[in-house]
């Protein structure tokens, strides 16, 4: 299936709406190393920008997880790699945040 062609506008307005996404999920990622706000909150929280992060990702920017640790935590708790945010059930939301707050 072939991309549809952009015209200079669409292109502008999408890297525009690209580059705010970024700059959500960078400042929801520095809260949480900074220790402004807590796991439980990004994963309950309502912006389509934040539900749409990896939880791999998420999981990384955590103070004293990197990616390694965050790879090892996801398959402990049966997370798939790929997974974002909005695809964890509530089950395995839970066993996270008791995972990652013990």
């Amino acid at each position: 299936m072939a991309l549809p062609t952009l015209s200079p506008e669409q292109r502008q307005e999408a890297l525009a709406k690209a580059a705010v996404v970024r700059k959500e999920r960078a400042e929801v990622k520095a809260a949480l190393k900074s220790g402004e706000t807590s796991l439980e909150t990004v994963l309950s929280s309502e912006s389509q920008a934040v539900r749409r992060m990896p939880v791999a990702s998420l999981l990384a920017s955590l103070p004293g997880i990197g990616k390694i640790r965050a790879q090892k935590l996801m398959n402990d708790l049966d997370i798939a790699g790929n997974r974002r945010i909005s695809g964890l059930g509530p089950q395995q939301r839970d066993r996270l945040i008791e995972k990652v707050s013990a």
